[in-house]
C-alpha cells in the first residue's frame, strides 16, 4: 500500500467511513504503528483501543497499558493488573 493509499484512507476515514477505519487499524495492527492506532483510538475507535491493548501486552508495556487504562480501558485495566500481579510473584 502506497502513502498515497493510505491518506485516501485517512481521509476517508475522517470523513466517517467505518470501513476505512477497519482497514486503517488492521493495517496499523501488522505494521505495530502505535501512532497511528493511539490517533484512530483518540477519535473513537474501540478497534484501534484493543488493538493497542494486544500489542502493549505482547511487548509488556506498562506505560502504554496505564495510559489506556486512564483513557477508560477496562481491558487495558485488567491485562495491567495482571502484569504488574504477574511481576510480583516472581520476585
Amino acid at each position: 500500500m502506497t502513502g498515497q493509499d493510505l491518506d485516501e484512507l485517512r481521509a476517508r476515514a475522517a470523513e466517517g467511513d467505518h470501513d476505512a477505519v477497519d482497514q486503517l487499524v488492521e493495517l496499523a495492527g501488522e505494521r505495530g504503528d502505535l501512532d497511528e492506532l493511539r490517533r484512530l483510538a483518540d477519535a473513537g475507535s474501540g478497534d484501534a483501543v484493543d488493538v493497542l491493548v494486544e500489542l502493549a501486552c505482547e511487548r509488556e508495556d506498562l506505560d502504554e497499558l496505564r495510559r489506556l487504562a486512564a483513557a477508560g480501558s477496562s481491558d487495558a485495566a485488567d491485562v495491567l493488573a495482571e502484569l504488574i500481579d504477574d511481576q510480583n510473584d516472581g520476585e
